[in-house]
């Protein structure tokens, strides 16, 4: 199924949102105050739709540009797109563009599937688990691409990245800059003539969104640390004009609520322009700044990710970034220090470095359904489509319960009128409950919803705009409103999904149509878990963790190709070290968390970009770290029994029920061992991660310490197999007392190669088949595959993808923590399938560091044929392959410079440039 994008193709060009407008990118005229018609955008085809955004607005300083929905001339279409179908019968109904972007009606195979489960007297759709089909159906469908690149993204000039900034950071004047507060700043400037770049450099602290004349530009910055304080660079030439101008920045400081993954210092705000031409808007005390009393933070069912909005439209300074708002009684601003970068200056509060990956996408993103309303309210059937406007009359109490079919991050945006006194919370969730229990996560019936949430009252006006400062991570969206004595109108609510701007180059497609299901649900996993940093969940931490990382990692790299969230991620991992010379488990966090087996998984994630990418130069950089970590694992080695002792902080392992979480010891996914010493799985994977770091060392310059390691990892695999094997059973012991077996200690077995390599395929049988040992769970199973190609059992992964065709059958629209009861609906540490789909069963791997060469070892399994591209440095490798009677066809191709070998059935043969086709 091909999948239908939820984005205009003009969704940056002529969809920009933000709180005083959702007109497109319009060029304002001097004297009006409205927003002229603006950007016609040829559509798909020049033969249809040149959108017009129309000029009507609700009120004269908000336009709420609408697109007409029908044109009255086929010559002049307005903004319908129609796709036509083979036959005129079954051709789709009219994509209806609105508020600058489009909507995707259900394709006539969907139809076909939705109306088998209708209900055939009432057309209503059936409930529980058979719904579950048509809701995948639907989220797989619409989905969102990734938008273009943002238009006003930027390179600063390099002086900036070592020289002290003329620019100062600023804040508010007799307010606390270390607590809670949202501040609005304005600098007003004057062009004689519209220049051809305007190029600003801009960081703040906690977090920032910048304005230029009313228009939402960029938000940031990207998440680093007080060494690493990332700044954004655009050219904002194309929203300036000639006269006044106005540059705008809601800054945001959480105080005590800060998200965990948000390190900071204080308020702060800092623009630097690039040239002189922009030197005039450079940060200083004649900013105006003004501290938002609208705000205050919804504090209840908090997440690690922040707090709510809690906003008093009637305390609101609505249209504060326009160039027409009168800010003459707002404050000049506080100065504090200037902007510094590394190595500019003695001393430092934020280092400032240019940020090292693409702004993130913003793309608008359409609410599926209602599913259940309270309070005798009827929803227009265009609502949630923003055709049809949504009145509660006054002194009623109502409640509507919207599914986006799917799981997202967004920021959603409501747009109301009227309503004074009025009161709105929108309630944020991935799944409803049932006696605290998830269950179905497609059905509603009997289910309620719980989760973080944000409130708004609004002051009675027209074309007044809701929007939290931080996206939300939702399936579920619950609006509760209470309107008192006039009548409240909800003229449009939606989703602008955010995340890092991933594009799906690769792909995989074989005969099972299911595992498309499984390729998609997973794709769409790693990309909410991917922002500015890796996240673990987007829902409760939005924290990025090594173990987490890894998979994550490879999966961008084997999907888009893409490495510079990774590259960033090593990169903050090898900073967040402390004085014993490990690595954080989580980076950045503002409570240093210590899980010594991640730091092992850093050094593996270096080697798999050491494989996968040419870099030798980033790679060198990493070897440091790489030394101080393997010393921090040596000097705990029992000299005694040849395995680990005694490791401090929190070993976590694997979330099974078996290991579980103690509040008075670091435990929680901790093996017998972990504390005190002894543990078969925590020394195997000491020894399993010296193998890829004596790769490292000795292609790196260091030949006699890959040695010392070499000696190391026989002593631990060694020591391991003296005190832990069980003759009896064949089977590793977890720890040197007996206390327990489990999947996990003899995976490292095999990985290690403390178990003898002749004897591993028996011992992965007996671990694979043996259900009373401790189960790995979807996080443990990525490191399973491992041992599983290791011992040349690759051709039954397929077969064994069962648990996450579990998770589809409950409704999961995004691969979770663990298996029910699970906490978290969305871990991109379960979406290693989408690795595996590419690198083991089209078999697509580095033959060799840097990836200059390629092995490509197919394993069916199952599977009678395989289509598969794998981005890479040089171009894209694409595989397709089906059995035959005698074995396997199809062909190859590599992209030009690219050359490998095809392995089957124990023969290997040549790959070269191009186009080869297989026959064996």
């Amino acid at each position: 199924m091909k999948k239908n994008s939820f984005i205009s193709k003009c969704s940056h060009e002529t969809g920009r949102f933000h709180e005083s407008t959702i007109c497109g990118r319009a060029k304002q005229a001097l004297n009006m105050k409205t927003a002229m018609a603006v950007l016609a955008k040829q559509a798909l085809n020049t033969k249809t739709a040149m959108a017009v955004l129309a000029k009507q607005a609700l009120n004269t300083k908000t336009a709420m540009a609408v697109l007409a929905k029908q044109a009255l001339n086929t010559k002049v279409a307005m903004a319908v797109l129609t796709k036509q179908a083979e036959n005129t019968k079954t051709a789709m109904a009219v994509l209806t563009k609105t508020a600058g972007f489009t909507f995707p009606e259900f394709g006539d195979g969907q139809k076909q599937l939705i109306s088998r489960f209708q209900n055939p007297g009432t057309g209503k759709f059936c409930s529980g688990r058979v719904l579950g089909l048509v809701f995948l159906t639907v989220c797989l469908s619409v989905w969102p691409g990734r938008a273009e690149k943002n238009p006003y993204e930027a390179s600063p000039d390099a002086v900036w990245n070592t020289r002290k900034w003329t620019a100062h950071w600023i804040a508010c004047p007799d307010e606390s800059p270390y607590d809670y507060g949202v501040y609005h700043f304005r600098k007003a400037f004057t062009l004689d003539a519209v220049p051809a770049s305007f190029v600003l450099n801009i960081s703040a602290d906690n977090r920032y969104r910048l304005f230029v004349n009313g228009q939402p530009v960029c938000w940031g910055p990207a998440r680093g640390d007080l060494a690493h304080w990332y700044y954004e660079t655009v050219d904002v030439a194309s929203l300036l004009q000639a006269g006044e101008n106005v540059l705008a920045v809601a800054v945001w400081n959480f105080g005590e609520y800060t998200p965990g993954a948000q390190m900071t210092l204080k308020t702060g705000l800092i623009v630097q322009g690039n040239t002189e031409r922009e030197a005039a808007v450079n940060t200083d005390r004649y900013w105006k700044v003004y501290r938002n009393p609208a705000y205050t933070p919804v504090t209840e069912e908090r997440q690690d990710v922040g707090c709510g909005d809690r906003v008093q439209g009637a305390l609101y300074p609505w249209g504060w970034e326009t160039p027409a708002f009168d800010d003459s009684g707002w404050k000049l601003s506080r100065t504090a220090g200037r902007g510094r970068p590394y190595g500019s200056d003695s001393g430092y509060d934020r280092v400032l470095w240019e940020r090292d990956i693409p702004l993130m996408e913003e793309s608008p993103l359409r609410m599926a359904t209602v599913r259940r309303t309270e309070g005798g309210i009827t929803v227009p059937d265009g609502f949630l489509k923003g055709t049809a406007p949504l009145t509660v009359p006054a002194g009623r109490k109502v409640s509507l319960l919207i599914d986006q079919a799917f799981l997202t991050t967004a920021y959603p945006e409501l747009h109301v009128s009227g309503g004074r006194g009025a009161s709105i919370r929108l309630t944020y969730s991935e799944a409803l409950y049932r006696d605290g229990q998830k269950g179905n996560r497609h059905e509603v019936d009997g289910r309620s919803i719980r989760g973080s949430f944000d409130e708004f009252y609004p002051d009675g006006a027209a074309g007044r705009l809701f929007r939290p400062l931080w996206f939300r991570t939702y399936r579920y969206v619950q609006a509760d409103i209470e309107t008192a004595g006039e009548p409240l109108t909800l003229n449009d609510l939606y989703g602008m999904y955010t995340g890092y701007p991933f594009r799906e180059n690769g792909s995989f497609e074989s005969d099972a149509p299911q595992m498309k299901d499984l390729w998609t649900v997973g794709w769409r996993t790693a990309r909410l878990c991917a922002h500015e940093t890796y996240f673990d969940c987007p829902y409760y931490e939005q924290l990025q963790y090594v173990g987490d990382t890894r998979i994550q990692a490879l999966i961008s790299l084997y999907v888009d190709g893409d490495d510079r969230l990774m590259r960033k991620a090593i990169r903050m991992f090898d900073r967040s070290r402390s004085y014993e010379g490990i690595t954080t488990s989580r980076y950045p966090s503002r409570v240093n968390q210590y899980i010594p087996p991640f730091s092992m998984y850093w050094i593996n994630m270096v080697h798999d970009y050491w494989m996968l990418r040419d870099d030798p130069a980033f790679v060198a950089e990493c070897i440091p770290a790489v030394k101080t970590i393997l010393g921090w694992f040596a000097a705990k080695v029992d000299g005694q029994t040849g395995m680990l002792g005694a490791v401090p902080h929190w070993n976590f392992v694997d979330w099974p029920p078996q290991w579980p979480w103690d509040t008075d010891l670091p435990l929680g996914g901790v093996p017998p061992g972990g504390i005190t010493g002894g543990s078969s799985i925590l020394t195997l994977q000491l020894a399993y991660t010296l193998k890829d770091a004596t790769d490292l060392l000795s292609a790196f310059g260091e030949p006699e310490l890959a040695a010392r390691y070499e000696t190391l990892c026989r002593t631990l695999c060694e020591g391991t197999i003296a005190r832990c094997w069980d003759e009896n059973r064949r089977l590793l012991k977890d720890d040197t007392q007996g206390s327990s077996y489990s999947q996990h200690a003899n995976i490292m077995g095999i990985l290690s190669d403390a178990v003898p390599r002749e004897r591993q395929a028996a011992l992965f049988e007996k671990l694979n088949a043996d259900t009373s040992l401790i189960q790995a769970t979807f996080y443990y199973r990525f490191y399973l595959f491992r041992a599983l190609r290791k011992t040349g059992g690759a051709e039954r992964y397929t077969a064994m993808l069962q648990p996450w065709y579990d998770m589809l059958r409950t409704g999961l629209t995004t691969f979770a923590e663990n298996p029910e009861p699970t906490r978290s609906d969305c871990h991109a540490w379960s979406a290693s399938p989408n690795y595996d789909l590419l690198a083991t069963v089209c078999g697509v791997e580095p033959a060799e560091p840097g990836f200059k060469s390629v092995r490509i070892e197919p394993h069916l399994g199952h599977l009678k044929s395989v289509r598969g591209q794998v981005p890479h440095p040089k171009g894209t490798i694409k595989v397709e392959l089906k059995k035959t009677e005698t074995g396997i066809a199809g062909s190859v191709s590599l992209p030009e410079g690219l050359q490998g070998v095809f392995v089957f059935d124990g023969k290997n043969i040549p790959l070269k440039s191009g186009t080869n086709r297989i026959n064996q």
